[in-house]
């Protein structure tokens, strides 16, 4: 497997993003997987190896990079934490998008890629899959929110008001017990994807809790988390290889 560090020129700066493909010289179908708020750490690049693994080109970008290098100890306790959920709610979908644009046309003029894009993202980056699919719907052919808050608001950039636009297919994985994720996400998030004809799945995992796809998290669930990635390759079979 190849690895290495890119800097992606967006509207705001230079982005570093870890990246990472099988060996050869392709082309695979790209992913970016999106962060959580938590930020970049082996954990990530783990599943970014992952991804990458199965037969693509796995874009993880530093979405902190506006504000340096951002790293977070939460052993540090409720002040690190505070300071964690603050640099997530500068992490608008506005600006979000502006870097997604930029990784798409460095994907676009990168020779050992080909074919639709398509996107991960957990807890905070669910919001963003779904965003990305709608505002770029002829180059997102498939993404995948994990347990992710914030897809439905009374917002005019709310996720779910894109619903119209898209033409990939998702898969939205819920936790069955989420503090994060609001009582209307779901129903309301369906209710958009079905008056628009989006091609979805979604599914709750019984017993599970925010974060279990983790595998470094105390809620991590190993079988829900495997039945997970097995739905996501074979989405991603379908609609990137394809």
């Amino acid at each position: 497997m190849q690895e290495f560090h890119v800097e992606v020129t967006t509207r705001d700066g230079q982005m570093e993003c870890f990246a990472a493909h099988p060996d050869g010289e392709g082309p695979f179908p790209a992913v970016i997987l999106y962060m959580d708020v938590v930020g970049i750490r082996e954990e990530l690049r783990d599943m970014t190896r992952q991804i990458a693994a199965q037969g693509y080109l796995c874009l993880l970008p530093d979405q902190y990079y506006r504000d340096g290098k951002v790293r977070f100890d939460l052993s540090k306790g409720a002040e690190e934490m505070q300071r964690m959920f603050a640099m997530g709610g500068s992490l608008t979908v506005d600006r979000v998008m502006r870097d997604t644009r930029g990784m798409l046309e460095y994907l676009e003029s990168n020779p050992v890629v080909a074919g639709p894009t398509g996107c991960v993202g957990h807890c905070m980056g669910g919001q963003f899959v779904v965003a990305a699919a709608g505002t770029f719907p002829d180059q997102i052919g498939a993404g995948a929110s994990l347990y992710g808050p914030r897809i439905v608001t009374d917002q005019p950039e709310s996720p779910h008001l894109l619903a119209d636009r898209i033409k990939g297919e998702l898969y939205l994985g819920y936790a069955e017990h989420d503090p994060y994720v609001e009582d209307n996400e779901i129903p309301d998030l369906e209710a958009a994807l079905d008056a628009h004809g989006v091609t979805y799945t979604l599914e709750t995992h019984p017993g599970t809790e925010h974060g279990f796809c983790f595998p470094e998290r105390p809620a991590y669930a190993p079988a829900a988390a495997e039945k997970v990635w097995d739905t996501i390759f074979e989405m991603f079979q379908r609609t990137l290889k394809a």
